[in-house]
């Protein structure tokens, strides 16, 4: 479709502060929050979009009450759990970016099974990033072409920017065309530091517990009026 995004990442702002409005306790907003990611995997993959990521846990995010940490983990779980069945209902590919090995061991086995459970579907290419951060990730992607440096395998001076792509968490994906953030921030806040070098950003006031397809409408629409110049005239 003329004018769609290839890729749309989405930074889901505004879950807690959802919940605070109306009362609610702050995990209250984060079932919604997966919630409303659930129904926008449709909506996504019907407006076209062939791959449709979103920053769910940050490595920063451990920081926050413990209290809430240990909601979001079982959040998680139970996602992880259920989100097989529909995922392949859906013909939708599920990928998860981030370092996992911080994760409960159940929760990295139902994350295994989820991937290798949808890699066949050839529907929405949906990633997850979950104990994820730019900085982190270019790190072990760094860590990674030393060890081959040390071991000889390549030289320092053969090292192009392809490579470093290429041991990134979202190798073999195209980077985002789109990056929308919900609730009123306008920062990436350490997401896909390296792959939105390019990307068209789009924000708005919207909580993410309320952002469904009339505001993505809105996004599409301001994405197709830019101009996209990669740095040329």
């Amino acid at each position: 479709m003329e004018g769609i995004p290839r890729h749309v990442a989405v930074i889901l702002d505004g879950n807690g502060r959802w919940a605070k409005k109306r009362g609610l306790p702050r995990n209250y907003g984060h079932i919604q929050g997966a919630k409303t990611v659930e129904d926008m995997c449709e909506v996504f993959y019907n407006k076209g979009v062939e791959y449709f990521t979103v920053y769910a846990f940050s490595t920063e995010n451990w920081s926050r009450p413990e209290t809430e940490v240990s909601a979001l983990m079982k959040l998680l779980r139970d996602y992880m759990k259920r989100s097989l069945t529909r995922a392949n209902e859906n013909n939708m590919k599920v990928r998860v970016i981030g370092d996992i090995s911080a994760l409960d061991e159940d929760i990295q086995e139902s994350i295994r099974n989820l991937e290798k459970g949808t890699e066949t579907n050839t529907g929405l290419k949906f990633t997850i990033a979950i104990n994820y951060g730019g900085r982190d990730e270019i790190t072990r992607a760094v860590r990674s072409l030393s060890e081959d440096v040390a071991e000889g395998k390549i030289k320092a001076s053969q090292i192009t920017d392809t490579m470093i792509a290429e041991r990134l968490d979202t190798a073999g994906y195209p980077d985002p065309d789109l990056l929308i953030r919900t609730s009123g921030e306008e920062r990436i806040s350490n997401f896909l530091l390296w792959q939105c070098a390019y990307s068209e950003f789009y924000f708005t006031d919207v909580p993410w517990p309320d952002f469904n397809e009339k505001e993505l409408d809105k996004a599409l629409a301001e994405y197709a009026g830019r101009h996209r110049r990669y740095g040329g005239v």
